[in-house]
C-alpha cells in the first residue's frame, strides 16, 4: 500500500500536468483526485506518459489499470462546480486552524448532530469539531466569536498541523 507521502507526490504530479480528475483503485487503495476545471494550464502537447514513481506504480497498479493516465483522465468530466475566490475576499475573515495532525470530524459521533454549520453564530470556547489523532478525539474550541463563513475541510478528511479549518466573520 502506498504511504501518505507517495500519495501526496502523486497528487502534485497530477496537478503539474493539468489533469482535472484521476481515479485509481487497487485491492487496498481507492484514490479519486479532482481539481477545479481550468485551474491549470493545458498539458504539454504530445502523448508523453506521466512520470509516476516506479514504487507508486507497483504499489497501486496504476500502469496496469489505467494504461495512459493522461488520456484516461482528460476524457472524464468534473460534475462539481468550483467558485474561484480571491485571497482578498478571505482577508476579512478570521481563520481557525488545526492545532494538530489527524482526522477532521464535524460531529462527536455518527449518531450525533453536527457541531456547527455555515451561518452559525459562535462564541469563544464553543466546540467546532473534533480531530482524531491516535484513537483520541480532541475537541477543537473557537478562539474567537463571530459567524461561521466557510468550512474548509470535508468531514472525515485528514488534516495537517496549522491547516485552515474554518473562516469566521468577526
Amino acid at each position: 500500500m502506498a504511504n501518505l507521502k507517495e500519495i501526496q507526490d502523486f497528487i502534485r504530479t497530477v496537478s503539474k500536468i493539468g489533469i482535472s480528475e484521476v481515479d485509481v483503485q487497487t485491492d487496498d487503495l481507492k484514490l479519486n483526485v479532482k481539481f477545479p476545471t481550468g485551474a491549470f494550464a493545458a498539458p504539454a502537447a504530445g502523448n508523453d506518459p506521466i512520470q509516476i514513481p516506479y514504487h507508486l506504480q507497483m504499489a497501486s497498479g496504476i500502469s496496469q489499470q489505467m494504461g495512459n493516465p493522461v488520456q484516461a483522465a482528460t476524457t472524464t468530466t468534473t460534475p462539481i462546480e468550483f467558485r474561484q475566490e480571491t485571497k482578498e475576499d478571505d482577508k476579512k475573515y478570521l481563520t481557525i486552524k488545526s492545532p494538530m495532525v489527524g482526522t477532521f470530524y464535524r460531529r462527536p459521533s455518527p449518531d450525533k448532530p453536527i457541531y456547527v454549520n455555515v451561518g452559525d453564530e459562535i462564541t469563544k470556547g464553543k466546540v467546532l469539531c473534533v480531530i482524531e489523532a491516535m484513537k483520541l478525539f480532541n475537541e477543537i474550541e473557537a478562539e474567537v466569536s463571530g459567524k461561521i463563513a466557510k468550512i474548509l475541510v470535508e468531514d472525515g478528511s485528514p488534516v495537517e498541523y496549522d491547516q485552515p479549518l474554518f473562516l469566521v466573520e468577526p
